[in-house]
């Protein structure tokens, strides 16, 4: 079915820096690009990569420098520049792993062993998160909208002072939730009045109308519905946006995604499989009754499931699923023209990263393209039978057994063909492994090339440099 185009309402681009946040001068490149491709707005999660000072300074991270304020600024005049809103996400609740992993926060947790979730019994709770958001905002000067994030609180109610708070006749986690949110969306109204405030919406779901308008959430939070399945059920997703209007909440938007939604692990993005879920969000806008006011949509692009989970997708391999999913908001459909518009801007022959062809006299048309084809070939390379599963491989099962290594006793002719086999599957992943470094570390801090090799590339290498180092072992008894 072909859609209207996305309706009138803000296009942000999501920016998770909690992981590979990018050099700062790459970034504006990718601004730039975000608003050739169509997008007028960025939804940004700092995490620690934002400058906190005073006492919050222990928030900034270790593994790489925090941006320093002038950059934060340059982000934001990037993006003024191009039209962009920049609306700053700091969690207040669910997913405060960043702050609450450190030892001085640990008192403040829901639960000893969920580093995540914030408890909402204490003031000093809110005093934290009220100075981080205080601090934000005034490095963002004339922001007119925060997003206080408030997604998957992980074991709430678990702690004990919710048991003891729960124990009370008709108390309920909803109502604990509901509380907290209200309380800070509250102060946030008290002291910044022009405030917009945007919240996820995925810990209401369950709650009733008569839940929803007794809370003392309507009129002070915008919920944001996130699905970023290729598959969504479109009139469950109306039904939703529907209850929330019926609510008090009439002012919506809508999450979807262009990476980091498929696996936690995911190195490549899937260009078709992000495609689907804005085709699926087009349909839900076409079927909203007329009382809905959807104010935008946020394109998320996770870099991490959560601050202590692994990398996914880069951004650069993630630009031509970017692409596509914009234009096909703005189209309503991916059509011959919203096909051209990527091709022709990305410079690419396909909009799946992995059949994108490569820049033709090296013309690199979109900025991180070589690390995209170069990360592209190495997982490939990765993923070959031949390497992944070289231990298994009919050779090293049947004259190379770990029986046959604890005891020396090996054909040293067959063995040295498994070495030399293993040797060349070894330097060509060091090759390409070194290209990828290089090329990332132009984009990105040090430390994120070292985790993305240490996470990716090294568990493959390690079973092949192994067997080489007990094959020279096992010879060495056997010839003279």
């Amino acid at each position: 079915m072909n859609c209207p185009p996305w309706p009138k309402g803000k296009k942000l681009v999501h920016l998770d820096l909690k992981g590979a946040p990018p050099r700062v001068e790459y970034l504006h490149k990718l601004i730039d690009l975000f608003s050739q491709l169509g997008a007028d707005g960025l939804l940004v999660e700092y995490e620690d990569m934002f400058p906190y000072e005073g006492e919050l300074k222990l928030l900034q991270a270790t593994a790489q420098p925090a941006y320093s304020r002038e950059e934060v600024l340059s982000i934001q005049e990037v993006a003024k520049c191009k039209g962009m809103e920049v609306i700053p996400l700091v969690q207040t609740f669910g997913h405060m792993e960043f702050v609450l992993k450190h030892r001085p926060m640990w008192s403040l947790r829901e639960l000893a062993h969920c580093v995540g979730t914030l408890n909402p019994h204490k003031e000093e709770g809110v005093r934290l998160v009220m100075e981080m958001l205080r601090q934000v905002v005034e490095l963002h000067p004339g922001l007119n909208t925060l997003h206080i994030g408030a997604d998957e609180v992980y074991m709430l109610g678990e702690g004990e002072e919710s048991k003891q708070w729960l124990a009370s006749p008709g108390r309920t986690v909803e109502q604990l939730f509901l509380s907290h949110v209200t309380k800070v969306a509250k102060a946030i109204k008290d002291k910044w009045p022009h405030m917009t405030v945007i919240m996820w919406d995925d810990m209401m779901r369950g709650m009733s109308q008569d839940t929803l308008k007794a809370s003392g959430l309507v009129g002070l939070v915008q919920p944001m519905l996130w699905d970023y399945n290729p598959n969504l059920e479109v009139d469950k997703t109306v039904s939703l946006l529907e209850k929330y209007c019926s609510a008090g909440m009439s002012d919506l938007w809508a999450a979807s995604s262009f990476k980091g939604s498929t696996s936690v692990y995911t190195n490549v993005t899937s260009t078709q499989r992000h495609l689907e879920n804005h085709l699926q969000w087009l349909n839900v806008a076409a079927s909203l009754s007329a009382g809905i006011n959807l104010k935008g949509i946020a394109i998320t692009g996770w870099q991490r499931y959560d601050h202590l989970s692994v990398l996914c997708e880069l951004i650069p391999v993630a630009l031509p699923s970017l692409a596509a999913c914009l234009q096909t908001l703005i189209h309503g459909q991916l059509s011959a023209e919203a096909q051209s518009k990527v091709t022709e801007r990305l410079g690419v022959s396909s909009m799946e990263v992995e059949e994108m062809g490569s820049a033709a006299d090296g013309t690199l048309l979109f900025p991180g393209r070589r690390l995209a084809e170069s990360m592209v070939e190495l997982n490939s390379l990765l993923n070959t039978d031949d390497i992944r599963f070289f231990e298994n491989n009919m050779f090293v099962r049947g004259w190379f057994s770990p029986y046959q290594r604890q005891r020396k006793m090996v054909s040293p002719l067959i063995t040295m063909q498994i070495h030399n086999e293993a040797s060349m599957y070894l330097a060509m992943l060091q090759q390409k492994g070194e290209e990828v470094r290089g090329e990332m570390v132009q984009l990105y801090p040090d430390s994120t090339a070292q985790e993305w090799i240490e996470e990716h590339v090294s568990p493959v290498m390690a079973p092949l440099q192994r067997i080489i180092d007990e094959i020279a072992a096992c010879v060495k008894e056997m010839v003279p």
